[in-house]
């Protein structure tokens, strides 16, 4: 199933419960040049609804939300095969690595701060609605193994270990580097393959493990333990 090309500007839904938030976010993203907004959603279920109706590019979606959460309403619209070209960029506090851990997993493109500056919430809202996945790997990887060190956070025999189990020693390898925050250019320089090569591996591995895009390789390559906690990482974007 093909996604939508974006063609001209980005189309923007915002999903917050706190109206002043949501119409600080709706006059930002109105004064960008290349985006707009066609939607506004207080609750997460009037977020997937609204979704549904306008197949927007991008999704700006606050964790914590009545009805349904930010987390549920990521989950139905990345589980929703009408929906294949909309990504959700998630919008937490500091507190919530928990729940940003749940939301990449859920389908969530990325994640921002919500004291991140406007220039940098427009780059964003761009990044995710070209299709790139928004991770700084060494701070995501901080924040995963904060998440990986509480006792609940990880339950032995997980589907996610059973299905990195079944992968080739290849694909874990792969696996392995895209978790450690490489591009598919540096994964084919280390192992010695073409980047269409790395490229055609990641992506075998994310219809293997049934995941949406990288972030959520990157959390299944931590929660396998295939990349360990406190593990040097580079200092690249993905």
């Amino acid at each position: 199933m093909g996604e939508r090309v974006t063609v001209g500007r980005l189309r923007v839904l915002l999903a917050d419960d706190q109206h002043l938030v949501r119409s600080a976010f709706a006059m930002l993203v109105g004064s960008a040049p290349d985006m707009e907004v066609v939607g506004e959603a207080a609750d997460g279920q009037a977020a997937l609804e609204l979704t549904r109706a306008t197949r927007p590019d991008v999704v700006l979606m606050d964790i914590r939300m009545p009805i349904l959460d930010g987390i549920e309403a990521t989950r139905s619209i990345a589980a929703d095969p009408e929906l294949p070209g909309v990504r959700v960029l998630v919008l937490t506090t500091y507190e919530d690595d928990e729940n940003v851990v749940a939301a990449l997993r859920a389908g969530a493109g990325g994640f921002l701060v919500k004291d991140t500056r406007p220039a940098e919430l427009l780059a964003a809202i761009r990044t995710i609605g070209a299709g790139e996945a928004l991770l700084s790997p060494g701070p995501t990887a901080r924040l995963i193994s904060r998440v990986l060190r509480m006792p609940a956070a990880r339950t032995v025999g997980e589907p996610e270990s059973v299905l990195v189990a079944d992968l080739s020693a290849r694909e874990r390898e792969v696996l392995t580097l895209v978790g450690r925050g490489l591009t598919n250019a540096e994964i084919g320089t280390l192992l010695g393959l073409s980047p269409l090569t790395a490229k055609t591996h990641v992506s075998r591995i994310m219809t293997r493990l049934g995941a949406r895009d990288r972030p959520q390789l990157v959390v299944t390559a931590y929660e396998s333990g295939l990349v360990v906690p406190g593990d040097d990482l580079p200092s690249t974007q993905m």
